[in-house]
């Protein structure tokens, strides 16, 4: 049995970690200096409170022990394979963590960097369940996550860009746009293009999608952090500009919201 691992950064929901039968390490996320672990002591509407009355925020790796907790726990359950599936090196230490971790499991673990964060992350998950589901084997199920994170594109505007610029994924000059429409890339925020309101916010992220795809059919994933309104019309959007295979909604988590600030909208894709 192969069993799949990922981290609470990925924002997997629960459905899906019920149908692939994945395993989740939780984040650290700190608040006001006090550590939660993302997913078990601390939710989203925990996490927005925070933002909400201007807590000092971070969040940080899961340790090597609770990762090899993690792939212990598949081989007591009867996994003699792992694969676990990362956020990216550039942005997150937990794909070398889970390296450390893996050497140290009695069952062989394939560690997947994706070199993204959040819910891209889930989508190289959700491949390689799919794969597995099929009867494939560790080898194609790791294939299909690693062309997932090739083939993604990303795009979004965050809700505070003080915690961004803090957290070093969004350079100064960038923060200093009106509003900056940005894209993940290599571990940073990188300016993409620029509006004045909101609502050419939402027109910027659909040309965006639109652009990068030319005319592919697209899996997409719309995710928020207390934007509902503007989820919606992305959402909208996209489905009317954009050849859209299916479409799936998320919230993003503590993890992430650290790093975003409320207000966040933005979107994830690829070649369906």
């Amino acid at each position: 049995m192969i069993c799949l691992v990922t981290d609470s950064n990925s924002q997997l929901s629960v459905a899906l970690q019920q149908q692939y039968g994945v395993l989740v390490v939780p984040m650290t996320v700190v608040v006001d200096g006090v550590a939660h672990l993302e997913g078990v002591d601390l939710d989203l509407a925990g996490i927005t409170a925070a933002l909400e009355r201007g807590a000092a925020v971070g969040s940080s790796t899961p340790s090597p022990g609770q990762v090899l907790a993690a792939y212990e726990r598949a081989a007591d359950e009867g996994a003699t394979q792992v694969l676990s599936i990362h956020a990216g090196g550039d942005i997150s230490g937990v794909a070398n963590t889970a390296r450390l971790a893996a050497s140290m499991a009695r069952v062989p673990v394939e560690v997947i960097d994706t070199g993204s964060a959040s819910f891209p992350v889930a989508l190289c998950v959700w491949a390689a369940g799919e794969v597995l589901a099929a009867g494939g084997d560790v080898l194609a199920a790791a294939d299909a996550a690693r062309r997932t994170a090739q083939s993604m594109g990303n795009v979004f505007v965050v809700g505070t860009l003080a915690l961004a610029v803090g957290g070093g994924r969004l350079a100064q000059t960038a923060a200093d746009l009106a509003i900056p429409v940005l894209a993940l890339v290599q571990g940073g925020m990188t300016p993409v293009g620029r509006v004045g309101d909101v609502d050419g916010a939402v027109k910027a992220l659909v040309g965006y999608v639109r652009e990068q795809s030319a005319g592919v059919r697209l899996r997409i994933g719309v995710g928020h952090l207390g934007a509902a309104t503007l989820a919606d019309a992305l959402e909208g959007g996209l489905r009317e500009a954009c050849d859209v295979e299916q479409l799936v909604r998320y919230d993003m988590g503590p993890s992430v919201a650290v790093h975003v600030g409320l207000g966040t909208v933005g979107c994830v894709f690829h070649p369906a």
